[in-house]
């Protein structure tokens, strides 16, 4: 597979959002925008992505959890942080991983908005606008920058609860903390040393392409209990290794 085939149908869908975006952005039908903007999306980067490897399938969700199908598949998430773009905002991308036989082999993450294109490859490396990055050398959580996301609406109080319970303990412990969402931009911080810690519940299919941009970049990502990652983990802490153990510790205080 082509790296650069992906690369190019990613910045095409990239240029398109951006002539949508507007800091006055204001949406009056919410869903619908949200909608448009995932369609765009797809219609350009669908065709281009299963052209160009032929027999591959497109995994319809990428909400989903748990086992995907065997062969190649590819995981899209149109517009990463889209609430954010129909509002106005800056943080939001687009993310595309391939994944082969169960295990994640291509990452590409763009932040159009910033002129970022990050891009790994299973055992190839992590790339920021082709430039190789790796992860801080931090060894103290306490000047740590973490982050974390948010439970999504109707997924239930348990969830809801180890979110702000997690919160509340890194703040004890590390020098910051961020949650916000999408989780790709903090997957990439990760992974280019500007942040130090990502920590998630939830391991959706959206998250494959930033979780291997962040491994191939040096960190070290784990399930919650300490085995590594894999797109079937309920939850995951990526983070520099200097910290990832006192991170994993502090995260699983809140289970």
């Amino acid at each position: 597979m082509n790296l650069s085939t992906v690369v190019t149908a990613v910045r095409t869908a990239g240029t398109q959002l951006l002539e949508r975006w507007s800091p006055d952005n204001r949406p009056e039908e919410l869903y619908a925008a949200l909608r448009a903007n995932d369609d765009l999306v797809t219609a350009i980067l669908r065709p281009a992505l299963l052209d160009a490897l032929p027999g591959s399938g497109w995994e319809e969700d990428e909400h989903a959890t748990g086992p995907i199908a065997a062969g190649d598949q590819w995981v899209v998430d149109p517009v990463g942080g889209n609430m954010n773009l129909v509002h106005g905002m800056t943080d939001w991308n687009i993310g595309v991983a391939l994944v082969r036989d169960g295990r994640p082999v291509l990452g590409v993450l763009h932040l159009p908005q910033f002129g970022e294109m990050y891009t790994a490859t299973d055992g190839g490396g992590a790339f920021l606008n082709d430039v190789p990055i790796r992860v801080s050398a931090k060894t103290d959580l306490g000047l740590a920058l973490t982050g974390t996301g948010q439970a999504q609406p109707g997924r239930g109080v348990e969830l809801t609860r180890r979110f702000g319970d997690s919160i509340t303990a890194m703040m004890r412990s590390a020098l910051y903390v961020r949650s916000s969402v999408p989780v790709g931009h903090q997957l990439a911080q990760v992974a280019a040393g500007r942040m130090d810690v990502h920590w998630q519940f939830e391991n959706v299919r959206s998250h494959i392409g930033p979780v291997l941009l962040a491994r191939e970049a040096g960190a070290t990502v784990t399930d919650l209990d300490g085995t590594p990652w894999e797109i079937t983990s309920s939850g995951y802490v990526a983070a520099a290794p200097g910290v990832h153990d006192a991170a994993l510790t502090v995260v699983r205080g809140a289970l």
